[in-house]
């Protein structure tokens, strides 16, 4: 298999023009859509999205926001980290490690992550290394959040 490389996303309309092929296309992408309209972005705009091209196709792509630990209700100790969303491979290029290459360039940031994976996904997360959080999000957020943690970094039982 020939080197897949992620990049950083570009917030223009190319890009979201790219973003309708898939599923997940949703509110954040209509207000990247108004923010671009009411002020003409430039490219260099710092995106949280990246992705992968397959020629001239954007074949998959995530979001990645960096979390301050002030905000942090997932790990204990309360620390940085990356919340990692919209994580998807158009079907045509399902099964050929795109999806993997997308979750280790993450990792690469070497923070705990987290995400929220969508039905059915599961499987896939705990090949990741992902695990369930400790403790019940479910009641307090109405999430369930996977978590992955670098290592040597060890989270507390609460």
């Amino acid at each position: 298999m020939t080197n897949i490389k992620v990049e950083k996303l570009l917030i223009n309309y190319k890009t979201l023009e790219k973003f309708k092929h898939f599923k997940e296309y949703g509110n954040q992408e209509l207000s990247m859509v108004e923010d671009l309209e009411n002020n003409i972005v430039e490219n260099d705009s710092d995106s949280p999205f990246f992705g992968i091209y397959y020629g001239n196709n954007l074949i998959a792509r995530m979001s990645l926001y960096k979390v301050k630990a002030k905000y942090d209700a997932y790990f204990a100790p309360p620390q940085d980290y990356l919340t990692l969303w919209k994580l998807e491979v158009l079907p045509d290029y399902q099964g050929k490690n795109y999806g993997k290459a997308l979750v280790d360039f993450a990792k690469d940031y070497n923070v705990p992550i987290k995400t929220n994976p969508r039905i059915n996904s599961h499987g896939f997360w705990e090949k990741m290394g992902f695990q369930k959080a400790h403790y019940d999000m479910e009641r307090d957020l109405g999430e369930n959040p996977l978590i992955w943690l670098p290592e040597g970094v060890k989270e507390q039982e609460s």
